[in-house]
């Protein structure tokens, strides 16, 4: 997201490449061929701090926080509740004014959890409305070489009639090899906040292919350096390019119904 690694983001210049798609995927998404890998209906949630034998981390794996509210470590009914197979994720100021949030990851700093290289990889959700909110559901594969992330949707809560995907190529020790692709989905102001869409990214070998309510809205060639599984990554942050201000409310939440992954049965 467009920072996850917000220092490394202000340090080093990202190349904007324009692509154009490889072969198209169908413009409607159907997974009949594709066999179920990962499911979190929200029934419970099965989280810790850091982990390492929890199925979420309320961290980034790395090193902690991006934005302007800090990732809550999980605590009785906050930043985290589920009630009838959703989950909230609450954003809330503390007594000082500071905003606290929460971030759910697949995977632990060693990297262990969930992680898949190939397939659809699919959340529903409902976002908050208001200026700051900046709710995210990205994927991300790093070694020590370089890190790929995936942002199948950033919404910034100033820009109510459209989300965001990016995708960013990141070599630590060949910075003039970052890439960012990105384009914007257009959509009727509020409607993400009305109630639940789908966002999902289909990975295969030569495309990675967006949808929107299962809709493909997006195409554009795999990077060559995505030879290495992704974790999932989702969040309510404030900040990056959309600040909070006096009208944003607090407390707010960003509902979701599920996470799940897939991956084509020939690719078992």
């Amino acid at each position: 997201m467009t920072i996850k690694f917000a220092a490394a983001a202000a340090a080093i210049f990202l190349a904007c490449t324009a692509q154009a798609p490889a072969a198209h995927a169908e413009k409607t998404l159907d997974i009949s061929n594709y066999e179920l890998t990962f499911e979190d209906n929200f029934d419970s949630l099965d989280v810790s701090p850091w982990g390492p034998d929890t199925q979420w981390i309320a961290h980034t794996p790395w090193n902690g926080d991006f934005g302007i509210a800090r990732f809550a470590n999980p605590e009785d009914g906050f930043p985290f509740t589920t009630d009838d197979g959703v989950l909230r994720i609450e954003a809330r100021k503390d007594n000082l004014g500071r905003w606290r949030t929460g971030l759910l990851a697949s995977v632990n700093p060693e990297f262990e959890g969930f992680k898949q290289q190939y397939g659809y990889f699919e959340i529903s959700t409902k976002l908050p409305e208001g200026k700051g909110f900046w709710p995210a559901f990205w994927l991300i594969a790093r070694d020590e070489r370089y890190s790929l992330e995936i942002d199948v949707i950033e919404h910034y809560g100033s820009k109510p009639d459209r989300y965001s995907i990016t995708v960013h190529e990141r070599y630590p020790f060949a910075a003039e090899k970052n890439q960012m692709t990105h384009h914007y989905v257009d959509i009727e102001p509020g409607e993400l906040y009305e109630d639940f869409h789908t966002f999902g990214v289909d990975i295969t070998k030569e495309t990675l292919d967006f949808y929107f309510d299962r809709e493909r809205v997006w195409s554009v060639d795999t990077p060559e350096n995505h030879t290495k599984p992704l974790a999932v990554l989702l969040n309510l942050a404030l900040g990056g390019a959309s600040q909070p201000d006096a009208s944003t409310p607090s407390p707010s939440y960003m509902h979701v119904d599920y996470v799940r992954v897939w991956k084509r049965r020939e690719e078992s």
